[in-house]
């Protein structure tokens, strides 16, 4: 897709080179409007099938879309039909260079050069054709290009597209410095202060820098400047969503399919919304999209992920398995990521199929040492609640040595040696841990308390006291009915009841106020009517 980004911008030229219907359907794509583009050339080329330079530019046309081996057959065509249209030449070029053959390529560009080195104007548009493919192809020629551009602009020197191209032809050399490329696109604007390109080719650069107030400022002067560029309000719905502006971002979004509501907009559009995790709106346009006939992995990918996310979707998770299982039958093996055996993971896990979660995190684990690491979380928990306490143990012991764990992984970490291998000392420590970490967290000192319970049975150490006392402590007398802490704070008192009867620091009146809380918390407890001698 790199190759189509800048010349979604470049590829509109000075009416000097073209008759108007040409001109008109560069225009028609150059601002995305692609069905209208598609018909221009289309009328284009059946009124005049002999005509190379109309088969060049509908070759750009296919370029931004995205569809190169379309692109590759309509510059064929135009060369097949007009070896003496430079453009032609510079086409056939572009092929071989696509193809790797670069001598060949150069061979063919210096000839469309020379069929044109005695009309400037034409031989900077083939300058500008040949600099394209240097500046946007996956093998570059940066240096050349910026010479033909340079070249170009001492022949055309009130072309946009020289300075447009030159601007990107150093923006791609030196991508951490824009200094250069906004000079040149700054020199768009001399030469027309109302071009939405040069425009948006500044917005963007702020974008780049992450200049939100500007580059938006940037995007709403192009657009007005020109209601129906439609590039302006794609590029500006995009960064909306990557400065989390969603609702902004969809205004922009509709207006742009308003100007280009066709497949490509359209997909363009879901994929932004689930960049900007706004996944119910993907899975809608994505399901959509589907209706068309439109599909492919990357779609059924969205789709897997969105669910998981959209958790208002009736049956997502089964949805979300369903569009997962498409993407791993048609998804090549080399774009198949971790990531995805992880969504698939917890689709499984939030649909209650635990084990089927854990035999995909451990695919996932499988594929490299990143995502060993990055799922060792993950896996631990759904060991330890598949009671796999083992493998739990081992899973959080290894992300312990790439991270600190946090403390709701500590305190699984401790139920796991409670419950496991039972290993109470460890317990303690994991707990411990986590009180260190959340000191008025009270459940953490309540399985310390449990843990020093199994190292001292017969309480000859009374080794618990002090952690239920905490428990005390911090549990509010009136938050001490609630579900969670009721039984909490009897299993507390009712130890530090009895420590305060039967060990040395017995203490009558205070066993008492422990047994006080028991029985105001369950009024039928026997120990507590016992020992308050309500029986």
């Amino acid at each position: 897709m790199k190759l189509l980004n800048t010349l979604a911008l470049t590829i509109f030229t000075s009416a000097l080179s073209f008759g108007q219907t040409l001109q008109d359907a560069i225009h028609k794509t150059d601002n995305e409007r692609y069905t209208d583009a598609f018909n221009a050339f289309n009328s284009l080329v059946a009124k005049e099938p002999n005509n190379g330079e109309n088969y060049f530019y509908f070759g750009d046309y296919y370029l931004l879309k995205g569809e190169l081996d379309s692109a590759k057959l309509m510059w064929n065509k135009g060369y097949a039909v007009d070896q003496l249209s430079p453009m032609s030449v510079v086409g056939n070029g572009r092929v071989l260079w696509l193809k790797g053959d670069q001598a060949a390529a150069k061979a063919e560009f210096l000839k469309a050069q020379t069929l044109t080195k005695k009309n400037k104007i034409k031989n900077a548009e083939v300058n500008r054709g040949i600099a394209k493919i240097y500046i946007e192809a996956p093998t570059k020629n940066l240096d050349d290009a910026i010479l033909l551009l340079d070249d170009a602009i001492l022949k055309d020197p009130r072309n946009e597209d020289n300075f447009l191209l030159l601007g990107d032809a150093l923006l791609e050399k030196t991508p951490d410095n824009g200094s250069a490329a906004i000079k040149n696109y700054n020199k768009v604007l001399e030469i027309n202060p109302k071009s939405p390109r040069g425009i948006v080719r500044v917005a963007k650069l702020y974008q780049r820098a992450r200049n939100y107030e500007l580059a938006n400022e940037k995007y709403k002067e192009a657009k007005g400047v020109d209601s129906t560029y439609a590039p302006a309000f794609r590029e500006n719905a995009e960064l909306n969503m990557q400065f989390k502006q969603a609702n902004k971002a969809i205004e922009n979004w509709k207006r742009y399919l308003e100007l280009n509501n066709t497949t490509e907009a359209r997909y363009r559009y879901a994929t932004s919304m689930f960049i900007g995790k706004q996944y119910c709106e993907a899975i809608t346009e994505i399901n959509n999209l589907k209706q068309r006939g439109f599909s492919n992995f990357y779609t059924e990918r969205m789709l897997a992920y969105s669910y998981l996310e959209c958790t208002t979707e009736t049956d997502a998770f089964k949805k979300g398995l369903e569009a997962s299982d498409k993407f791993f039958a048609i998804a090549p093996k080399e774009k198949i990521t971790y990531l995805d055996y992880k969504n698939k993971g917890a689709l499984y896990s939030k649909s209650g199929s635990d084990s089927l979660a854990i035999l995909e995190y451990e695919n996932a684990s499988k594929l490299s040492e990143v995502a060993a690491k990055d799922l060792a979380g993950d896996l631990a928990k759904l060991y330890s609640k598949a009671k796999k306490y083992d493998k739990a143990i081992e899973a959080y012991n290894f992300k312990a040595t790439l991270n600190k764990l946090s403390p709701a992984e500590e305190y699984d970490l401790g139920k796991c040696y409670y419950f496991g291998p039972k290993n109470y000392p460890l317990a303690d420590s994991a707990f411990a841990r986590v009180s260190k970490l959340s000191p008025s967290y009270a459940p953490a000192y309540l399985w310390r308390a449990r843990s020093n319970f199994q190292l001292d049975p017969k309480n000859e150490k009374w080794l618990c006291e002090p952690f239920y006392d905490k428990v005390i402590e911090i549990v509010k007398v009136e938050d001490r009915g609630t579900p969670s802490n009721k039984a909490m704070v009897m299993e507390s008192a009712k130890y530090l009841g009895d420590y305060y009867v039967r060990s040395e620091a017995k203490d009558l009146v205070k066993a008492k106020t422990y047994w006080e809380i028991v029985i105001a918390l369950d009024p039928a407890d026997t120990q507590a009517k016992t020992f308050l001698g309500l029986k």
